[in-house]
């Protein structure tokens, strides 16, 4: 079973003798839901002849809003006993909605850069000749906790997997003279001449047509996310979002002291995430690339989406206690940064699962030669040791 995270019994005493009394707890959180309400409208700010767009089409733009919008809709969840039901609920769900559609495209788009490096790496590793690549780096989390992250790409890959769109049609187009993202592996292959292995054979064809499956689904997510903001839907969010910037519909539970009703919300939603963490199989997560994950699938035993659905709860419900401790402005430091690393660590176990579940709807595409299925069956187990890591991670995090 596993141990209560060490900031269990601290946070509420911590809490209540901070700067929350005196305060009723309707002001705390109205006050951290018009910040965030009003960060979600400045980043929808319009630019000049154009009413109503975004006011630029970069990635840190959709950024913002989405991370304003989860932030607003976890605490809806967390505090959602001291605001109006009718209103919060409806709202929560609809960002919801608006987080996911304009978070799909940019998911597409990090996958497709993630499995083409992966290729690349894998690749040269096993032909010598092949385009060389910087060892694995480590990244220093500040708890003295070791966690892999992904080799340095090369440029001519990173380039083409975030390709410009054009600004009549939203269509991603490769720049002049950039070979396809997927051409990386071909050319490490190339250059290695005969002497390349089975897997610089089929790196090519795989990265092929991940990248044609990948920018497929890339597409039409962006198509998904232009409707959506033409749409009268998302203009009712950003309304309900508008209010919320200036008035916040509270409960009459809302007029109690902050000390007394804010710290127990946030302890509830602390419970949650330590049972759902109970439920995890930490104990054998901790012992570092222990398979049992592929082995269970490919046993039949169970399905691996089902053992990566229990982690990626985890995942949802250690975000919603981060905002819940954000609504407070309780850090204490070492708890602060625990949970940062953790959710940094799940973070990164969800990307690899979704990668390795990307590859084998690629490995179902029929008629695919042998050497594309080696080699896609090769970066769906280098994915999966990414989820392993991930979880031995968390579990020497958790259980510290």
């Amino acid at each position: 079973m596993a141990q209560r995270h060490p900031d269990t019994a601290a946070t509420p005493a911590g809490l209540t003798a901070g700067g929350l009394p005196d305060r009723e707890a309707g002001a705390v959180l109205g006050q951290y839901l018009r910040d965030e309400a009003t960060a979600f409208l400045r980043a929808l700010a319009p630019r000049e002849g154009e009413p109503g767009r975004p006011q630029d089409d970069t990635a840190e733009t959709g950024r913002q809003m989405r991370r304003s919008a989860r932030r607003i809709a976890g605490t809806l969840h967390t505090y959602g006993s001291l605001t109006d039901p009718g209103w919060a609920d409806p709202l929560r769900a609809e960002l919801g909605w608006l987080t996911e559609t304009l978070g799909r495209e940019h998911r597409y788009a990090a996958r497709l850069g993630r499995l083409i490096g992966a290729l690349q790496r894998l690749a040269s590793a096993e032909d010598a000749g092949g385009v060389p690549t910087a060892p694995v780096p480590a990244a220093d989390d500040d708890i003295g906790l070791w966690l892999p992250v992904a080799a340095a790409m090369d440029p001519a890959a990173v380039t083409a997997a975030e390709p410009p769109r054009d600004r009549r049609t939203g269509l991603a187009e490769a720049p002049p003279g950039t070979a396809p993202a997927a051409t990386a592996p071909a050319q490490a292959a190339e250059r290695g001449g005969a002497a390349g292995g089975p897997l610089a054979v089929g790196a090519a064809r795989a990265g092929a047509l991940l990248e044609r499956q990948l920018t497929l689904a890339r597409t039409r997510a962006h198509s998904a996310a232009l409707q959506a903001m033409g749409s009268s839907r998302f203009h009712a969010v950003v309304d309900a979002v508008a209010v919320l910037a200036s008035e916040v519909p509270l409960t009459a539970a809302a007029r109690k002291p902050a000390a007394t009703v804010l710290p127990l919300l946030a302890e509830q939603a602390h419970a949650r995430l330590t049972e759902a963490a109970a439920a995890l199989p930490l104990t054998r997560a901790r012992h570092p690339y222990n398979g049992e994950t592929l082995h269970a699938a490919l046993a039949g035993e169970l399905p691996t989406e089902r053992l990566d659905a229990a982690w990626n709860r985890v995942r949802v419900l250690l975000r919603l206690r981060r905002y819940a401790q954000e609504v407070l402005e309780y850090d204490d430091g070492e708890s602060a940064a625990r949970l940062a690393a953790a959710a940094r660590v799940l973070e990164q176990h969800r990307e690899a699962a979704e990668a390795a579940a990307a590859v084998t709807a690629a490995a179902r595409t029929p008629r695919i030669a042998p050497a594309t299925a080696y080699a896609l069956g090769v970066l769906h187990a280098d994915q999966r040791l990414e989820v392993e890591a991930a979880r031995y991670a968390f579990g020497h995090l958790w259980t510290r």
